[in-house]
């Protein structure tokens, strides 16, 4: 197995809006991979950032959960010395869109995260100042710890993943995103065997899959009209195989933790 990590690429939003509702609608039709993928609709999801180091390498995604603080693996490492990058769509050199460049303050890693058996592969950054929310940047919902999102729903995953397994360069430098069915843990486990646990959620294996990209990135679902975050990139297959399931932080069972570390700081 291995971790889903991303090679670089060389309006107001107020009460109207709240959580999980991008002024700009997403498009997404059927199961696109992110592997010869669809591109998404400039800031169409507009809680993905750009996890950077100081020179503008991209290394992993995360989520703005809201103005001050961003969602992302355990397993991305983020120092505060790196970026967050917010409102971008097209990464590539000459880009002239409005992103904003932001500072973590500080970054809260799961206390139980093993990365021998990828557990709890959450992290949390608070920023040095907030985002500034609009038409392009704004917050994605949470799932609560109650949420059930059955196997065989359709969410959505998104990135600048590679294009192809074994390429480093074929990678897009726009935002892409492929739409996937969750998995029950039992259907996940036909293809994991005990390596998956409860606070692992699974999708994809029909056809479509997150590449070597977008650790930290989103698994979202919509809930009542609201896109809300389910689950967080996490592992899956080191060939990118269509026909096997990514795995994700399940953010149902990691929600507790988030609120604690929020209300605390």
């Amino acid at each position: 197995m291995a971790f889903l990590w991303i090679v670089s690429c060389l309006a107001f939003v107020g009460a109207a809006y709240g959580c999980g509702v991008p002024a700009i609608p997403p498009q997404v039709t059927g199961y696109a991979r992110i592997v010869n993928g669809e591109e998404a609709v400039p800031h169409s999801w507009p809680w993905q950032v750009s996890l950077q180091q100081s020179n503008g390498f991209h290394f992993c995604g995360g989520s703005l959960i809201n103005e001050n603080w961003v969602v992302t693996a355990a397993h991305c490492n983020v120092r505060t010395y790196n970026r967050v990058i917010a409102g971008e769509h097209n990464k590539g050199y000459g880009s002239n869109e409005d992103v904003q460049i932001l500072k973590p303050a500080k970054v809260f890693t799961h206390p139980n995260w093993n990365p021998r058996t990828i557990n709890n592969d959450i992290a949390l950054i608070k920023l040095a100042s907030p985002a500034r929310l609009g038409t392009n940047v704004s917050p994605v919902c949470l799932a609560e710890t109650s949420d059930v999102f059955p196997a065989g729903m359709t969410c959505v995953t998104t990135g600048w993943g590679l294009t192809r397994y074994n390429s480093e360069t074929r990678f897009s430098c726009m935002l892409q995103q492929a739409a996937l069915p969750l998995l029950s843990n039992e259907q996940c486990k036909r293809h994991w065997g005990s390596n998956i646990s409860d606070v692992m959620i699974c999708a994809g294996g029909a056809g479509a899959t997150s590449c070597m990209g977008d650790s930290g990135g989103p698994l979202v679902c919509q809930k009542d009209q609201a896109w809300t975050l389910v689950g967080i990139v996490s592992w899956g297959s080191s060939r990118c195989s269509t026909s096997t399931p990514a795995v994700y932080a399940r953010v149902t069972e990691l929600r507790g933790w988030v609120d604690q570390i929020l209300a605390a700081n």
